[in-house]
């Protein structure tokens, strides 16, 4: 009786299809989509969070928001050196003559920039000679002042036979990286001066030519794209102005809501590493929030220019000089400034080096390890009120939805969370069309519980609380499946005090952390 009962179930389906009736199965799926665990530690670097003698997290929300280096005060331009002479009249030239012109000064246009001495960091310098006699002619090529490691630069080459008006030619390429080059000249009191020498010998083993008026020895010198690492010399009184932004990517999905923070202050350090003096002015300190409101900070010191001092020292054992610009709430709006919860921040700078002039005596220095830095630093407990505080992001969806085939037929999301953070949560979720338009909303069953109505863990001696929240999808969103390509979810945060219930000030406690878990249930119909 059994294989019939079982032979009678195998065949009910054919005998169904026979007759061109659908076959419609309802089952029950359960799927798990995230299983992980927030930690504060996850959302900054390990240097921005520290933990202080409570057993709180402190917030030191340091940024380099200016990091000048030699390149930015000092350019050598791509430079041409050329070198020529002839005896002005006929000469016999023997086997193995010589002919040494005299060293030769050629001056670099730096714009009011005096420079002495310089090393190459990168670049090259492209060489070629020309040989208009009818021997081949060898040339040295030297550049007194240029060395490297205390060895002079000093190139040979051999040129082919020519003519006046065509005369033979050789070339070569370079690399200049690591050389010293002395800008003084032949005196050694000048600057920006490059010098060149030339010697140039026929063939030994050659004929006897002769050398007329208008034959011309010449040397090219092309340096390009020359970088420096070290410079000396007087800088000029140089003056740059200019803005720049910085953004906090986490605080631009804020859609609503105010935050509390606790009394703080930020400074503004502007660190000189040249050895130049130099006076900084802080122009502007602005942000500007989700809703397009923007705060200025407000204080003396914006706008008042201060003084540096050069850096002191040399190579390995140079000593920035810094000046520092403190905002507080007795002469600022700081706090203010802090709870605009601004995703753009925008300073404005201007710096001028040798505001007094050549007061070095040409000894300003720029070492490559050199930098002028401007840093924003603000130091806080991470203690965070927060009323109604909504964030907002959006993703991309696609569920190809067929009645006439399998397809979900009803179904919720479901979110299990284990808070250990002092803030409660609430979510909805929006289902939105490829434009972005709003099809249909979902809101959470309840909100995440903050940890503050939990119990003490003895394990971690964490307060926390245990929460599950249902995304409950009706009929309706069921059947609009196809035409939503979009999902945004909205959060909005909380600190409740557990007996008033009203919004407080949170410290949040080392170790904090939110582990979720979050699956879908869906009914699903199989017809065939």
């Amino acid at each position: 009786m059994k294989k019939i009962a079982i032979y009678a179930l195998l065949l009910l389906p054919l005998t169904m299809s026979c007759r061109k009736e659908k076959t419609n199965w309802d089952s029950d799926w359960v799927a798990p989509i995230v299983n992980d665990t927030l930690t504060f530690k996850n959302l900054v670097n390990d240097s921005t969070l520290t933990i202080n003698g409570s057993g709180f997290y402190e917030l030191d929300l340091t940024r380099t928001i200016i990091d000048f280096g030699i390149e930015k005060f000092i350019a050598i331009p791509d430079t041409t050196i050329v070198q020529d002479f002839n005896v002005g009249g006929s000469l016999n030239i023997t086997p193995g003559f010589s002919i040494v012109n005299q060293v030769e000064e050629h001056t670099l246009n730096l714009e009011g920039i005096q420079l002495k001495k310089i090393r190459v960091s990168n670049g090259s310098i492209r060489l070629k000679v020309f040989n208009p006699i009818e021997t081949i002619a060898f040339f040295t090529v030297q550049l007194p002042g240029v060395s490297k490691n205390g060895v002079p630069f000093i190139e040979n080459y051999q040129a082919p036979a020519g003519t006046s008006s065509a005369p033979g030619i050789a070339t070569a390429v370079l690399d200049l990286s690591g050389y010293d080059i002395d800008l003084t000249g032949v005196n050694g009191g000048e600057f920006n001066i490059l010098q060149s020498k030339l010697q140039v010998t026929s063939d030994p083993n050659g004929p006897s030519v002769m050398l007329n008026a208008q034959d011309v020895f010449k040397v090219e010198a092309a340096f390009e794209d020359i970088k420096i690492d070290y410079a000396r010399g007087y800088f000029g009184n140089l003056s740059i102005s200019d803005t720049t932004d910085y953004l906090l990517e986490p605080l631009a999905n804020l859609v609503a809501g105010t935050i509390d923070l606790p009394s703080s202050d930020i400074q503004i350090e502007v660190i000189n590493g040249l050895k130049v003096g130099a006076k900084a002015t802080i122009t502007l300190v602005k942000n500007t929030n989700y809703t397009g409101n923007t705060v200025s900070l407000s204080a003396p010191q914006i706008g008042t220019p201060v003084f540096l001092d050069p850096a002191t020292g040399s190579w390995s054992t140079l000593v920035n000089s810094t000046e520092v610009l403190a905002f507080d709430q007795t002469n600022s709006n700081v706090e203010q400034y802090l709870e605009n919860l601004g995703k753009k921040h925008t300073l404005g700078y201007k710096i001028e080096l040798n505001p007094w002039g050549n007061v070095s005596g040409g000894w300003n220095e720029i070492f490559p390890n050199s930098r002028l830095k401007v840093r924003i630093k603000a130091q806080m407990p991470l203690a965070v009120g927060a009323d109604g505080l909504t964030l907002r992001d959006t993703f991309d969806f696609n569920v190809a939805q067929n009645q006439n085939v399998t397809h979900i037929e009803s179904g919720e999301l479901v979110l299990n969370a284990t808070n250990a953070i002092p803030i409660s949560a609430g979510a909805t979720l929006f289902l939105m069309d490829d434009a972005g338009n709003i099809i249909h909303t979902v809101t959470g069953t309840s909100t995440i519980k903050s940890a503050k109505l939990g119990v003490i863990d003895p394990s971690d001696n964490l307060q926390k609380m245990n929460s599950e929240v249902s995304f409950v999808l009706t009929e309706a969103m069921i059947l609009d499946l196809d035409l939503i390509k979009k999902v945004a979810v909205q959060v909005e945060l909380n600190t409740p005090n557990p007996s008033s219930g009203l919004n407080e000030m949170m410290s949040i406690p080392a170790g904090a952390f939110m582990a979720v878990k979050l699956k879908a249930r869906f009914k699903l119909r199989a017809v065939l």
